[in-house]
């Protein structure tokens, strides 16, 4: 499955808002130095989608908030 992400690092809470089938929020507290807020998306997704987050792959976006995930 591949979903798109906007990406909200550095917020008060940790949360994923879906806004249709395909597209989603994700608000993490750690900030977008050295990969941190990436990691902790994919954690975070890994949770809401019940899956490990090896099965996480952010296929585009790596320094972007606009972030393109595949979900195996």
């Amino acid at each position: 499955m591949r979903i798109t992400v906007r990406a909200k690092p550095k917020s008060k809470e940790t949360k994923v808002e879906k806004l249709d089938e395909k597209n989603y929020i994700v608000s993490v507290k750690a900030s977008p130095v050295e990969g941190k807020a990436n990691a902790e998306i994919k954690k975070v997704l890994a949770k809401y989608f019940k899956t490990a987050p090896s099965n996480i792959f952010i296929a585009s976006g790596l320094n972007s908030k606009i972030k393109i995930i595949d979900i195996n």
